[in-house]
């Protein structure tokens, strides 16, 4: 039997890149690096990420993310620009990807995100709704009748990480309390505007009276969440949710909507992207 990848996935985000050894839609190896890439030699750090699964034979390279272009304009298709091009400078790679998407109003744009709605719609079909898919950078994309309508960023995942780090560094990995959590969204959705109040207080707290890390990082992880949620209630009140991720801040996500009445199907990250890259390889390979 015949385990040599077929064709090749990644996921490329500035802080890391994930990518699967493919043989139709059976996953064969995975590798992950994390860290920023030089902007000078991005063609060396993917075929370092790959090297592995090179042959003499070339190979189709499916990529998504920051590595390519930002293309059209929503509302549209999530892959409606097809897919781009480019010499790595290795016959054995056959690169190819997947544009991002920009919205002219508010200015805003995706690159990865468009790839995970794709896949997303492809294994949940004439789906309508909308699409959280948390991380450093947590997004709120309308999807209907098959195209992305409009969305909204947020940084909520990297000044998580930023004010864990400054205000309760010990809180960094402590398991998040979930009653404390709950408590926290409520706060901050019902007062958004005391959000960067509260996280000094929880500082103050664990300088002072040596507030529980589980304690403290269920506050600020609650607040911010919760904050987010209030600006993004036009996306979220009475759709249809699913929330795209994986882990801890996937489930936050989820316990936080259930909490406010909009209950969310949890759909697995990595699988959902590596079907928008097999839809994008299947058409080129028809």
């Amino acid at each position: 039997m015949d385990t040599s990848p077929e064709w090749i996935a990644i996921d490329w985000t500035p802080v890391r890149r994930r990518a699967w050894a493919m043989r139709g839609d059976t996953v064969l190896d995975t590798v992950t690096q994390i860290g920023p890439v030089e902007a000078s030699r991005p063609a060396e750090a993917l075929l370092d990420l790959i090297s592995g699964w090179l042959s003499d034979t070339p190979i189709d390279v499916l990529t998504c993310g920051t590595l390519g272009p930002v293309g059209m304009s929503v509302p549209c298709e999530p892959l409606s620009d097809g897919a781009w091009s480019v010499d790595v400078g290795d016959a054995r790679v056959r690169l190819r990807g997947v544009s991002g998407l920009r919205q002219k109003q508010p200015v805003d744009l995706m690159q990865g995100d468009e790839t995970r709605v794709a896949g997303f719609l492809s294994l949940n079909p004439d789906w309508d709704g909308v699409i959280c898919v948390p991380g450093e950078h947590s997004r709120w994309i309308h999807v209907s009748a098959g195209e992305i309508v409009n969305f909204q960023t947020f940084m909520t995942g990297v000044v998580a990480a930023t004010l864990l780090d400054r205000a309760v560094p010990d809180a960094r990995a402590a398991r998040v309390d979930s009653a404390t959590f709950a408590e926290a969204v409520d706060d901050a959705i019902a007062k958004p505007e005391r959000v960067m109040a509260r996280v000094h207080s929880i500082h103050a707290e664990a300088v002072l009276d040596g507030l529980e890390p589980e304690i403290a990082r269920a506050r600020l992880l609650g607040g911010l969440i919760g904050s987010e949620l209030a600006a993004a209630r036009p996306f979220w009140l009475g759709q249809q949710l699913a929330v795209v991720g994986e882990g801890e801040l996937a489930q936050l996500y989820v316990d936080a909507l259930a909490a406010q009445g909009a209950p969310a199907a949890l759909a697995d990250e990595p699988r959902v992207t590596r079907a928008g890259l097999a839809s994008v390889w299947r058409s080129l390979a028809s």
